[in-house]
């Protein structure tokens, strides 16, 4: 039998690309201006791309995404951390033919939220406070897709180094305590914080970090996340 034999779905990648802007959760999403829903506001994404010779079997999944990263949003994957996150393949999810997506997340420092552009098929591209889009139609089931990816960061914060990747390079526990906060959509008591601050200390992920923080009291010692080598 030859590959024309088999069912061919389609393969796409989607991304959900969060930061911090004025003390929001925001995510990236961009104004579709072809069909199908066209003019919505969706996720950054695009097909995986497929040689036309019969043993050329196109790019792989990590690099489409890194490419649909750049070609919508004009961010190198260098500069963001990119994560594969779940696959999505309900039937009907597009209108135009069975198309299986492959979702990634991507966090951005605030830093570099600004340098973001349009880009590819769509016409403008906005950072949107997190807290809102429960009022807003997305295109296909990027609502979900939404949801997903703010529960897995939620869930990686206690055990890993993910909150380096929406901080300056260096911070105060008053202010690694505030991105907590921010992407929980909880308020984190001090002491409570404090010790599970001390924990990151003893574990490895955390330590001091040279110079202080001028604030309006006293100088304020600093952290960075220590990277893996």
């Amino acid at each position: 039998m030859s590959a024309r034999d088999y069912p061919r779905p389609s393969v796409s990648v989607d991304l959900v690309v969060l930061t911090i802007v004025d003390a929001q959760l925001r995510v990236l999403l961009v104004k579709r201006k072809v069909f199908p829903f066209k003019g919505s506001w969706a996720l950054p994404g695009g097909f995986v791309r497929v040689g036309e010779a019969p043993d050329d079997q196109g790019e792989d999944l990590d690099a489409a995404a890194r490419r649909e990263l750049e070609e919508e949003t004009g961010l190198g994957p260098d500069r963001v951390f990119l994560e594969q996150l779940y696959t999505f393949g309900k039937a009907g999810r597009d209108p135009r033919m069975r198309v299986i997506t492959v979702a990634y997340y991507a966090l951005v420092r605030p830093d570099l939220a600004p340098l973001v552009r349009a880009g590819g098929d769509v016409s403008d591209a906005e950072w949107f406070e997190v807290s809102i889009l429960k009022k807003m139609e997305l295109a296909f089931d990027h609502r979900d897709i939404i949801n997903l990816a703010i529960d897995r960061v939620r869930g990686k914060l206690d055990y890993s180094d993910i909150a380096f990747e929406l901080v300056p390079v260096t911070f105060t526990i008053p202010e690694l305590r505030h991105v907590y906060s921010i992407v929980t959509g909880k308020e984190m008591d001090p002491g409570n914080f404090r010790r599970r601050f001390n924990r990151m200390i003893d574990n490895g992920v955390l330590e001091k970090a040279p110079g202080k923080r001028i604030t309006v009291s006293k100088p304020a010692t600093v952290y960075r996340f220590k990277r893996a080598s």
